[in-house]
């Protein structure tokens, strides 16, 4: 008697058999391996807790790891765009770091949190 094969089989996948279960042999490529940042970390958690089918279908296709990726480089990217553009706008500048660098700290602080800020609700959590 001739069975039929799983879709698993059919698309390349072999099982392992341990006492009388199959267990599907999967292997993760480089790109899963490569660590991510605080952006991607936050990504994954977000997806693992509000879009666990989003979460699931990357991770089963083997594009989460790239997808955390591309979104710690898009919000690195803007994080410091956004923080030079509001720098130049409220006019901290090295001239104010020179003068007074508390000052110059907590302009900076504050422009750093407000640009996070915006980068997570565009970038992270949506």
């Amino acid at each position: 008697m001739k069975t039929q094969k799983s879709f698993f089989e059919q698309n390349g996948g072999t099982y392992t058999q341990v006492g009388d279960v199959l267990i599907p042999n999967l292997t993760f490529g480089e790109d899963e391996k490569r660590s991510v940042g605080k952006y991607g970390r936050m990504r994954k958690r977000y997806l693992k807790d509000r879009h666990p089918v989003l979460y699931s279908e990357l991770l089963l296709s083997g594009k989460l790891y790239s997808h955390l990726q591309e979104i710690e480089e898009a919000c690195e990217g803007r994080m410091e765009l956004l923080t030079r553009q509001m720098a130049k706008q409220e006019g901290v500048t090295e001239a104010l770091k020179a003068a007074d660098q508390m000052e110059w700290v907590r302009h900076m602080n504050s422009i750093r949190n407000r640009a996070e800020e915006v980068v997570l609700s565009e970038l992270v959590y949506c």
